[in-house]
Protein backbone atom coordinates (compact mmCIF):
# COMPACT_ATOMS: atom_id res chain seq x y z
CA UNK A 1 0.00 0.00 0.00
CA UNK A 2 1.43 3.40 -0.92
CA UNK A 3 1.44 6.01 1.80
CA UNK A 4 1.82 9.77 1.98
CA UNK A 5 4.55 11.01 4.29
CA UNK A 6 3.80 14.55 5.40
CA UNK A 7 5.42 17.01 7.83
CA UNK A 8 2.48 16.76 10.25
CA UNK A 9 -1.24 17.41 9.69
CA UNK A 10 -1.19 21.14 10.48
CA UNK A 11 2.08 21.85 8.73
CA UNK A 12 0.80 20.00 5.66
CA UNK A 13 -1.96 22.57 5.27
CA UNK A 14 0.61 25.11 4.09
CA UNK A 15 2.22 22.55 1.77
CA UNK A 16 -1.12 21.71 0.14
CA UNK A 17 -2.21 25.35 0.01
CA UNK A 18 0.93 26.50 -1.77
CA UNK A 19 0.88 23.52 -4.15
CA UNK A 20 -2.61 24.57 -5.27
CA UNK A 21 -1.78 28.26 -5.57
CA UNK A 22 -3.98 29.52 -2.73
CA UNK A 23 -3.04 32.47 -0.59
CA UNK A 24 -3.92 32.27 3.10
CA UNK A 25 -6.65 34.85 2.53
CA UNK A 26 -8.20 32.89 -0.36
CA UNK A 27 -8.11 29.53 1.45
CA UNK A 28 -9.46 30.98 4.68
CA UNK A 29 -12.36 32.53 2.79
CA UNK A 30 -13.17 29.27 0.98
CA UNK A 31 -12.99 27.27 4.21
CA UNK A 32 -15.05 29.77 6.23
CA UNK A 33 -12.42 30.65 8.84
CA UNK A 34 -10.28 33.61 9.79
CA UNK A 35 -6.88 34.21 8.24
CA UNK A 36 -5.46 34.50 11.75
CA UNK A 37 -6.62 30.99 12.68
CA UNK A 38 -5.28 29.51 9.44
CA UNK A 39 -1.93 31.20 9.99
CA UNK A 40 -1.66 29.89 13.55
CA UNK A 41 -2.47 26.35 12.38
CA UNK A 42 0.19 26.46 9.69
CA UNK A 43 2.98 27.72 11.96
CA UNK A 44 2.06 25.46 14.87
CA UNK A 45 0.49 27.90 17.32
CA UNK A 46 -2.92 26.19 17.11
CA UNK A 47 -3.78 22.52 16.74
CA UNK A 48 -5.60 21.43 13.59
CA UNK A 49 -8.85 19.76 14.64
CA UNK A 50 -10.48 17.22 12.36
CA UNK A 51 -13.51 19.47 11.89
CA UNK A 52 -11.34 22.32 10.63
CA UNK A 53 -9.21 19.87 8.64
CA UNK A 54 -12.33 18.63 6.83
CA UNK A 55 -13.30 22.19 5.89
CA UNK A 56 -9.80 22.92 4.62
CA UNK A 57 -9.63 19.67 2.69
CA UNK A 58 -12.96 20.35 1.01
CA UNK A 59 -11.87 23.90 0.15
CA UNK A 60 -8.76 22.54 -1.58
CA UNK A 61 -10.51 19.60 -3.27
CA UNK A 62 -8.76 17.01 -1.09
CA UNK A 63 -9.99 14.12 0.98
CA UNK A 64 -9.38 14.30 4.71
CA UNK A 65 -6.81 11.50 4.65
CA UNK A 66 -4.90 13.31 1.89
CA UNK A 67 -4.63 16.38 4.10
CA UNK A 68 -3.87 14.53 7.34
CA UNK A 69 -1.61 11.97 5.69
CA UNK A 70 -1.63 8.20 6.08
CA UNK A 71 0.50 6.33 8.60
CA UNK A 72 3.34 4.43 6.91
CA UNK A 73 3.41 0.66 6.84
CA UNK A 74 6.31 -0.71 8.86
CA UNK A 75 8.53 -2.99 6.79
CA UNK A 76 7.85 -5.86 9.19
CA UNK A 77 4.10 -5.44 8.58
CA UNK A 78 4.13 -5.37 4.76
CA UNK A 79 3.59 -9.12 4.37
CA UNK A 80 0.73 -9.10 6.87
CA UNK A 81 -0.97 -6.24 5.02
CA UNK A 82 -0.62 -8.09 1.73
CA UNK A 83 -2.07 -11.23 3.33
CA UNK A 84 -4.97 -9.19 4.72
CA UNK A 85 -5.79 -7.75 1.31
CA UNK A 86 -5.67 -11.28 -0.14
CA UNK A 87 -8.12 -12.57 2.49
CA UNK A 88 -10.49 -9.65 1.84
CA UNK A 89 -10.33 -10.13 -1.93
CA UNK A 90 -11.35 -13.80 -1.59
CA UNK A 91 -14.48 -13.06 0.44
CA UNK A 92 -16.69 -14.94 -2.04
CA UNK A 93 -14.25 -17.72 -2.94
CA UNK A 94 -14.60 -20.41 -0.27
CA UNK A 95 -11.51 -22.38 0.68
CA UNK A 96 -10.92 -25.25 3.09
CA UNK A 97 -12.60 -24.53 6.44
CA UNK A 98 -10.42 -24.61 9.58
CA UNK A 99 -9.80 -28.00 11.13
CA UNK A 100 -10.64 -26.68 14.60
CA UNK A 101 -13.59 -24.29 14.20
CA UNK A 102 -14.19 -24.44 17.93
CA UNK A 103 -11.11 -22.21 18.29
CA UNK A 104 -12.58 -19.36 16.21
CA UNK A 105 -14.38 -17.53 19.06
CA UNK A 106 -11.21 -17.59 21.16
CA UNK A 107 -9.07 -16.36 18.26
CA UNK A 108 -11.42 -13.43 17.62
CA UNK A 109 -11.47 -12.61 21.33
CA UNK A 110 -7.65 -12.61 21.40
CA UNK A 111 -7.60 -10.37 18.34
CA UNK A 112 -9.88 -7.92 20.09
CA UNK A 113 -7.69 -7.99 23.19
CA UNK A 114 -4.81 -6.75 21.05
CA UNK A 115 -7.17 -4.10 19.69
CA UNK A 116 -8.20 -2.96 23.17
CA UNK A 117 -4.53 -2.60 24.12
CA UNK A 118 -4.00 -0.63 20.86
CA UNK A 119 -1.36 -3.13 19.73
CA UNK A 120 -1.78 -2.22 16.07
CA UNK A 121 1.05 -4.34 14.73
CA UNK A 122 -0.18 -7.46 16.56
CA UNK A 123 -3.69 -6.89 15.21
CA UNK A 124 -2.37 -6.65 11.66
CA UNK A 125 -0.28 -9.80 12.05
CA UNK A 126 -3.20 -11.91 13.30
CA UNK A 127 -6.02 -10.47 11.21
CA UNK A 128 -5.41 -12.31 7.91
CA UNK A 129 -5.55 -15.77 9.47
CA UNK A 130 -8.57 -15.06 11.66
CA UNK A 131 -10.45 -13.44 8.77
CA UNK A 132 -9.70 -16.29 6.34
CA UNK A 133 -10.66 -19.00 8.82
CA UNK A 134 -13.85 -17.23 9.90
CA UNK A 135 -14.92 -16.62 6.29
CA UNK A 136 -14.21 -20.17 5.11
CA UNK A 137 -16.09 -21.63 8.06
CA UNK A 138 -19.07 -19.35 7.43
CA UNK A 139 -19.24 -20.47 3.79
CA UNK A 140 -19.11 -24.10 4.93
CA UNK A 141 -21.88 -23.80 7.55
CA UNK A 142 -23.94 -20.80 6.39
CA UNK A 143 -24.94 -20.22 10.00
CA UNK A 144 -25.87 -16.73 11.29
CA UNK A 145 -23.41 -17.21 14.18
CA UNK A 146 -20.56 -17.83 11.76
CA UNK A 147 -21.43 -14.88 9.53
CA UNK A 148 -21.77 -12.60 12.57
CA UNK A 149 -18.20 -13.58 13.47
CA UNK A 150 -17.08 -12.67 9.94
CA UNK A 151 -18.80 -9.28 10.23
CA UNK A 152 -17.18 -8.69 13.62
CA UNK A 153 -13.76 -9.51 12.16
CA UNK A 154 -14.30 -7.00 9.38
CA UNK A 155 -15.13 -4.47 12.09
CA UNK A 156 -11.59 -5.01 13.36
CA UNK A 157 -10.25 -4.51 9.82
CA UNK A 158 -12.13 -1.20 9.63
CA UNK A 159 -10.78 -0.12 13.03
CA UNK A 160 -7.19 -0.87 12.06
CA UNK A 161 -7.49 0.86 8.69
CA UNK A 162 -9.14 3.92 10.22
CA UNK A 163 -6.39 4.28 12.83
CA UNK A 164 -3.80 4.47 10.05
CA UNK A 165 -6.09 6.50 7.76
CA UNK A 166 -5.83 3.79 5.09
CA UNK A 167 -9.19 4.94 3.82
CA UNK A 168 -9.49 2.74 0.73
CA UNK A 169 -8.98 -0.29 2.95
CA UNK A 170 -11.45 1.08 5.52
CA UNK A 171 -14.09 1.60 2.83
CA UNK A 172 -13.53 -1.90 1.45
CA UNK A 173 -13.78 -3.37 4.97
CA UNK A 174 -17.18 -1.82 5.66
CA UNK A 175 -18.47 -2.99 2.27
CA UNK A 176 -17.51 -6.60 3.07
CA UNK A 177 -18.84 -6.15 6.61
CA UNK A 178 -22.25 -5.20 5.23
CA UNK A 179 -22.25 -8.25 2.94
CA UNK A 180 -21.45 -10.55 5.86
CA UNK A 181 -24.10 -8.85 7.99
CA UNK A 182 -26.78 -9.71 5.42
CA UNK A 183 -26.28 -13.39 6.36
CA UNK A 184 -25.75 -12.80 10.08
CA UNK A 185 -27.84 -11.93 13.14
CA UNK A 186 -29.61 -8.53 12.90
CA UNK A 187 -27.23 -6.84 15.36
CA UNK A 188 -24.41 -7.32 12.84
CA UNK A 189 -26.13 -4.90 10.45
CA UNK A 190 -26.28 -2.26 13.19
CA UNK A 191 -22.57 -2.63 13.96
CA UNK A 192 -21.82 -2.47 10.24
CA UNK A 193 -23.82 0.76 9.90
CA UNK A 194 -21.93 2.23 12.84
CA UNK A 195 -18.63 1.42 11.12
CA UNK A 196 -19.87 2.68 7.75
CA UNK A 197 -20.76 5.98 9.39
CA UNK A 198 -17.24 5.91 10.85
CA UNK A 199 -15.78 5.67 7.35
CA UNK A 200 -17.77 8.80 6.41
CA UNK A 201 -16.37 10.42 9.56
CA UNK A 202 -12.81 9.51 8.58
CA UNK A 203 -13.33 10.87 5.07
CA UNK A 204 -14.64 14.17 6.51
CA UNK A 205 -18.17 13.68 5.14
CA UNK A 206 -19.88 14.32 8.47
CA UNK A 207 -23.34 15.03 7.03
CA UNK A 208 -23.23 11.77 5.08
CA UNK A 209 -22.25 9.89 8.21
CA UNK A 210 -25.18 11.38 10.10
CA UNK A 211 -27.54 10.22 7.35
CA UNK A 212 -26.18 6.68 7.75
CA UNK A 213 -26.70 6.85 11.53
CA UNK A 214 -30.26 8.16 11.25
CA UNK A 215 -31.23 5.41 8.82
CA UNK A 216 -29.60 2.75 11.00
CA UNK A 217 -31.39 3.99 14.13
CA UNK A 218 -34.76 3.57 12.43
CA UNK A 219 -33.82 0.06 11.31
CA UNK A 220 -32.45 -0.94 14.72
CA UNK A 221 -35.61 0.26 16.47
CA UNK A 222 -37.71 -2.02 14.27
CA UNK A 223 -35.47 -5.11 14.03
CA UNK A 224 -33.66 -5.44 17.37
CA UNK A 225 -34.98 -6.51 20.76
CA UNK A 226 -33.75 -6.58 24.33
CA UNK A 227 -30.03 -6.25 25.00
CA UNK A 228 -29.13 -6.05 21.30
CA UNK A 229 -31.57 -3.19 20.80
CA UNK A 230 -30.19 -1.12 23.68
CA UNK A 231 -26.58 -1.84 22.76
CA UNK A 232 -27.10 -1.21 19.05
CA UNK A 233 -28.91 2.08 19.56
CA UNK A 234 -26.26 3.14 22.07
CA UNK A 235 -23.31 2.70 19.73
CA UNK A 236 -25.21 4.40 16.90
CA UNK A 237 -26.03 7.45 19.01
CA UNK A 238 -22.40 7.77 20.12
CA UNK A 239 -21.32 7.74 16.47
CA UNK A 240 -23.97 10.34 15.69
CA UNK A 241 -22.75 12.49 18.57
CA UNK A 242 -19.19 12.49 17.24
CA UNK A 243 -20.32 13.36 13.71
CA UNK A 244 -22.54 16.20 14.90
CA UNK A 245 -19.73 17.59 17.04
CA UNK A 246 -17.38 17.77 14.06
CA UNK A 247 -19.74 20.15 12.25
CA UNK A 248 -20.70 21.95 15.49
CA UNK A 249 -24.36 21.00 15.07
CA UNK A 250 -25.35 21.57 18.69
CA UNK A 251 -28.99 20.54 18.33
CA UNK A 252 -28.15 17.23 16.68
CA UNK A 253 -25.34 16.59 19.16
CA UNK A 254 -27.70 17.18 22.08
CA UNK A 255 -30.27 14.83 20.56
CA UNK A 256 -27.73 12.03 20.21
CA UNK A 257 -26.13 12.49 23.63
CA UNK A 258 -29.52 12.57 25.34
CA UNK A 259 -30.51 9.35 23.58
CA UNK A 260 -27.16 7.72 24.39
CA UNK A 261 -27.43 8.60 28.09
CA UNK A 262 -30.98 7.27 28.19
CA UNK A 263 -29.88 3.94 26.72
CA UNK A 264 -26.78 3.86 28.96
CA UNK A 265 -29.07 3.77 31.98
CA UNK A 266 -29.86 0.17 31.02
CA UNK A 267 -26.18 -0.74 31.59
CA UNK A 268 -24.91 -0.53 35.19
CA UNK A 269 -21.39 -0.76 33.75
CA UNK A 270 -19.86 -0.76 30.29
CA UNK A 271 -20.18 -3.93 28.24
CA UNK A 272 -18.11 -5.19 25.31
CA UNK A 273 -20.03 -6.77 22.46
CA UNK A 274 -18.86 -7.30 18.87
CA UNK A 275 -15.54 -5.64 19.71
CA UNK A 276 -17.11 -2.32 20.77
CA UNK A 277 -17.74 -0.96 24.26
CA UNK A 278 -20.91 0.80 25.35
CA UNK A 279 -22.18 2.03 28.68
CA UNK A 280 -21.91 5.03 31.02
CA UNK A 281 -18.12 5.38 30.79
CA UNK A 282 -17.85 5.30 27.01
CA UNK A 283 -20.80 7.68 26.75
CA UNK A 284 -18.90 10.11 28.99
CA UNK A 285 -15.75 9.67 26.88
CA UNK A 286 -17.69 10.61 23.75
CA UNK A 287 -19.30 13.58 25.53
CA UNK A 288 -15.82 14.82 26.49
CA UNK A 289 -14.58 14.57 22.91
CA UNK A 290 -17.63 16.29 21.46
CA UNK A 291 -17.56 19.11 24.00
CA UNK A 292 -13.98 19.78 22.90
CA UNK A 293 -15.04 19.66 19.23
CA UNK A 294 -17.74 22.22 20.07
CA UNK A 295 -15.10 24.40 21.80
CA UNK A 296 -16.82 24.00 25.17
CA UNK A 297 -13.51 23.18 26.81
CA UNK A 298 -14.58 23.78 30.41
CA UNK A 299 -17.48 21.35 30.07
CA UNK A 300 -15.13 18.83 28.48
CA UNK A 301 -12.68 19.05 31.39
CA UNK A 302 -15.42 19.03 34.05
CA UNK A 303 -16.92 15.88 32.56
CA UNK A 304 -13.45 14.34 32.39
CA UNK A 305 -12.81 15.15 36.05
CA UNK A 306 -16.05 13.44 37.04
CA UNK A 307 -15.27 10.39 34.94
CA UNK A 308 -11.71 9.97 36.19
CA UNK A 309 -12.74 10.59 39.79
CA UNK A 310 -15.24 7.73 39.52
CA UNK A 311 -12.62 5.41 38.03
CA UNK A 312 -12.18 4.39 34.40
CA UNK A 313 -12.38 0.70 33.52
CA UNK A 314 -12.34 1.11 29.73
CA UNK A 315 -9.44 -0.33 27.70
CA UNK A 316 -6.55 1.62 26.23
CA UNK A 317 -8.32 2.00 22.89
CA UNK A 318 -10.75 4.36 24.64
CA UNK A 319 -8.53 5.76 27.41
CA UNK A 320 -5.79 6.89 25.00
CA UNK A 321 -8.11 9.17 22.99
CA UNK A 322 -9.69 10.33 26.28
CA UNK A 323 -6.33 11.75 27.40
CA UNK A 324 -5.75 13.27 23.96
CA UNK A 325 -9.06 15.13 24.18
CA UNK A 326 -8.30 16.30 27.71
CA UNK A 327 -4.94 17.53 26.42
CA UNK A 328 -6.43 19.53 23.57
CA UNK A 329 -8.99 21.14 25.90
CA UNK A 330 -6.24 22.13 28.32
CA UNK A 331 -4.13 23.49 25.48
CA UNK A 332 -7.05 25.53 24.15
CA UNK A 333 -7.41 27.09 27.63
CA UNK A 334 -3.71 27.95 27.78
CA UNK A 335 -2.64 25.21 30.19
CA UNK A 336 0.45 23.99 28.33
CA UNK A 337 1.87 22.00 31.23
CA UNK A 338 -1.47 20.27 31.79
CA UNK A 339 -1.76 19.55 28.07
CA UNK A 340 1.69 17.97 28.08
CA UNK A 341 0.81 15.88 31.13
CA UNK A 342 -2.33 14.53 29.46
CA UNK A 343 -0.49 13.87 26.19
CA UNK A 344 2.13 11.94 28.16
CA UNK A 345 -0.70 9.91 29.70
CA UNK A 346 -2.04 9.10 26.21
CA UNK A 347 1.40 7.90 25.13
CA UNK A 348 1.80 5.84 28.29
CA UNK A 349 -1.50 3.99 27.92
CA UNK A 350 -1.66 3.66 24.11
CA UNK A 351 1.76 4.28 22.52
CA UNK A 352 1.08 2.64 19.15
CA UNK A 353 -2.13 4.62 18.74
CA UNK A 354 -0.54 7.87 19.89
CA UNK A 355 2.17 7.48 17.27
CA UNK A 356 -0.31 7.46 14.35
CA UNK A 357 -3.27 9.46 15.72
CA UNK A 358 -3.62 12.92 14.10
CA UNK A 359 -4.75 14.54 17.36
CA UNK A 360 -1.64 13.27 19.14
CA UNK A 361 0.54 14.37 16.24
CA UNK A 362 -0.96 17.86 16.26
CA UNK A 363 -0.70 18.28 20.02
CA UNK A 364 2.96 17.33 19.85
CA UNK A 365 3.59 19.74 16.98
CA UNK A 366 1.91 22.67 18.71
CA UNK A 367 3.51 22.02 22.10
CA UNK A 368 6.98 21.87 20.56
CA UNK A 369 6.22 25.09 18.67
CA UNK A 370 4.94 26.94 21.74
CA UNK A 371 7.70 25.82 24.09
CA UNK A 372 10.45 28.06 22.80
CA UNK A 373 12.53 27.29 25.89
CA UNK A 374 13.87 23.87 26.74
CA UNK A 375 11.44 21.49 28.40
CA UNK A 376 13.02 18.17 29.37
CA UNK A 377 9.68 16.31 29.59
CA UNK A 378 8.59 17.53 26.19
CA UNK A 379 12.01 16.76 24.72
CA UNK A 380 11.77 13.17 25.96
CA UNK A 381 8.24 12.76 24.58
CA UNK A 382 9.17 14.37 21.25
CA UNK A 383 12.08 11.95 20.94
CA UNK A 384 9.76 9.06 21.68
CA UNK A 385 7.35 10.31 19.00
CA UNK A 386 10.13 10.86 16.48
CA UNK A 387 9.50 14.64 16.32
CA UNK A 388 12.51 17.02 15.97
CA UNK A 389 12.81 19.40 18.93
Amino acid sequence: MSVTKIPGPGANVAVCRKARGFSQVALARRAGMSVSLLSKIEVGDRALTQGIAAALAQAMGLTLDELLGTAPVERTDEKSLAALNYAIRRFDIPDTPPSHPEDLPRELAELNEHRYRTELSAVLQKLPGVLADATNYAHATQSPDAWTRVADTYSVVYWLAARHRWMHLAELAVMKQRLAAERAHPIAATVAARDEAGAFLNFGDFAGGLAIVDRAVVEAESTLRGHDRAYGLGILHLRGLTLAGRIKDKATAQRHIAAAWQVAEEFPEDVEDHGIHFGPENTAVHAISTASDMEDYRESLNTADDLIRGGVTLPATRVGPLHMNISRSKLALGDRDGALESLEAAWDVAPEMARVHPTSQELMRVLTSLHRRSNPRLTRLAKRAGVPF
